[in-house]
């Protein structure tokens, strides 16, 4: 019998901003569970929630300080009970972030271990003597700004922090801390638990001679800001020993019953298709992957083919995990509006685009809406990065901001109480209640079950056709069936010359008369045929 997780399509809750149930303004457990009607409705087959454990909240959990609690900002262990049980009632599956290369400065964990260099957690974090100079051990920078090194008088040593100094990482190398990690994630498989989203999959392990990284091999094209762009982070992350920890963590994984793990690979480029080929290969590894290769500002066809060629040839028997939006980076609605005819247009073509990848698939809340990234002031701002850096950058506010249920109701439905972000006008346009018939929500309805009722779009293979800028085209095949898929991914009218008899199954803004396929702007065609070639 197939796994689950091969052929499906999985639905980002932002626990912050999906429904607040105290009025507090904030997103909780008992929010979700109360709106898991909607989720089901959408046809979707699992859940994935970003942090609720326990955290004091500096990175919007995840920072965590008790892996084996939740926080009081969602509930409790008899509210998160109560969600899994309710989403198994709906049929969906749960996931959860994890978010193990680090904890808050907060947890128990790192309070013992800073208290002195000789105690039973001594060792578990990275910790590292200065420079002669007083200088920090490595170059390494942080992805929030500074070096990754924070230099703490009691020790007298610095520690490693990739992400907030608040954030310091566990030294994986110690095999304590291993042992202890797959503790905790083996505490919410016996919960019930049907997976996990392995945030910073990549991060686990430093390179334990601490050497500084090299520049970046090729002028980066970033901004000022963005130190960490500027190295090329070979000793910090990605490295070798992180297979062994995956393979241990697959091992215990492996044994309960349809369980399934995706990691985030924080790498950008070709370099993040590799790793997630490698971290995916054979059977004793993550069962699927994903990177920032489609969440970036990248739009156009060579780009979506390099990442789809690019697993399928690193990694022949891995599985990929595709989306276009999280909440870490802007919505693509917005992301790709300079390539769009209108946000409606859009949303429909990137919707159909994901439906037609192979591979499993991931939506973010609100992106069932067509939802557009807020636009917001300084005042507004609670993530980190956006605060020490505006307004150079934008911070991940935007796509944070509270999901709409009712234009007509006092925050959109979110809550009765001022949100923990705002809820402005061109987001609450979008409401699921104001949704209309042939709207967006009912677009990607019709999608995600066009999708799972059709094996060649749920199971084929592959095989991509060349045409030139700006448009993107394969067919999948499954058996002797075919489905020919189309794509302009510009806001200009484009023809292309068919090889015999087609037939339109679904599509927008598409044409055929006398064997010429005619896409008008951001429009699209699924083409059925008789022949392997169409095009």
């Amino acid at each position: 019998m197939e796994e689950w997780w091969r052929s499906a399509v999985i639905y980002q809750v932002y626990p912050r901003s999906y429904q607040d149930s105290t009025g507090n303004g904030i997103g909780d457990l008992a929010g979700i569970t109360h709106r898991l009607d909607h989720i089901a409705n959408l046809g979707v087959d699992c859940i994935w929630l970003s942090p609720i454990f326990a955290s004091p909240q500096a990175d919007m959990g995840y920072d965590v300080s008790d892996y084996l609690s939740v926080d009081p900002l969602f509930g409790d262990l008899a509210a998160f009970d109560k969600l899994i049980t309710g989403a198994h009632a709906h049929g969906l599956k749960v996931i959860v972030d994890q978010v193990l290369s680090h904890t808050s400065e907060q947890h128990a964990w790192f309070k013992q271990s800073r208290r002195s260099r000789q105690n039973d957690r001594a060792d578990w974090y990275v910790w590292a003597d200065p420079q002669p100079d007083g200088s920090p051990p490595t170059n390494w920078h942080s992805h929030f700004g500074g070096p990754a090194w924070e230099f703490d008088p009691q020790r007298g040593q610095y520690y490693l922090h990739n992400f907030l100094a608040s954030q310091p990482d566990l030294n994986f190398h110690n095999p304590d801390v291993v042992d202890a990690i797959l503790d905790t994630c083996k505490f919410w498989l016996d919960r019930g638990l049907d997976g996990f989203r392995l945030d910073t999959v990549n991060y686990y392990f430093h390179d334990e001679k601490l050497r500084s990284n090299p520049p970046a091999q090729a002028a980066p094209q970033v901004m000022a800001t963005d130190l960490y762009g500027m190295q090329n982070n070979i000793y910090n992350k990605t490295r070798p020993e992180n297979l062994n920890f995956l393979e241990r963590l697959r091992a215990l994984t492996d044994q309960y019953e349809d369980i399934m793990m995706v990691g985030e690979v924080g790498e950008m480029g070709r370099r993040s298709i590799e790793i997630m080929g490698e971290y995916t290969q054979g059977t004793d590894r993550l069962h699927m992957a994903y990177s920032f290769a489609m969440l970036g500002p990248d739009f156009n066809a060579e780009h979506f083919r390099n990442c789809i060629e690019g697993f399928q040839e690193g990694a022949p028997d891995g599985h990929p995990y595709w989306s276009f939006s999280n909440h870490d980076v802007p919505r693509h609605v917005s992301r790709w509006g300079g390539y769009s005819v209108s946000e409606d247009a859009m949303a429909r073509l990137a919707c159909a685009m994901l439906m037609s990848f192979e591979g499993t698939i991931g939506i973010y809340q609100g992106e069932e809406l067509g939802q557009t990234e807020t636009e917001l002031v300084f005042e507004e701002l609670t993530d980190p990065p956006a605060i020490r850096y505006w307004p150079a950058v934008k911070g991940r506010d935007g796509c944070r901001t509270p999901m709409v249920w009712d234009a007509n109701a006092a925050n959109a439905g979110f809550s009765d109480s001022v949100p923990w972000l705002p809820v402005k006008p061109p987001q609450t346009a979008n409401a699921v209640k104001q949704q209309p018939d042939d709207g967006i929500m009912a677009f990607y309805k019709s999608m995600i079950a066009f999708r799972k009722n059709s094996s060649v779009l749920s199971h084929g293979s592959t095989r991509f056709i060349a045409l030139a800028e700006p448009l993107l085209a394969f067919t999948r095949t499954q058996g002797a069936e075919h489905i020919t898929c189309v794509f302009n991914l510009s806001k200009d009218k484009h023809t292309i010359s068919l090889i015999g008899a087609a037939n339109i199954i679904c599509g927008s803004s598409a044409s055929i008369d006398s064997s010429i396929l005619t896409l008008d702007g951001n429009g699209f065609a699924y083409l059925t045929h008789s022949d392997m070639a169409v095009i």
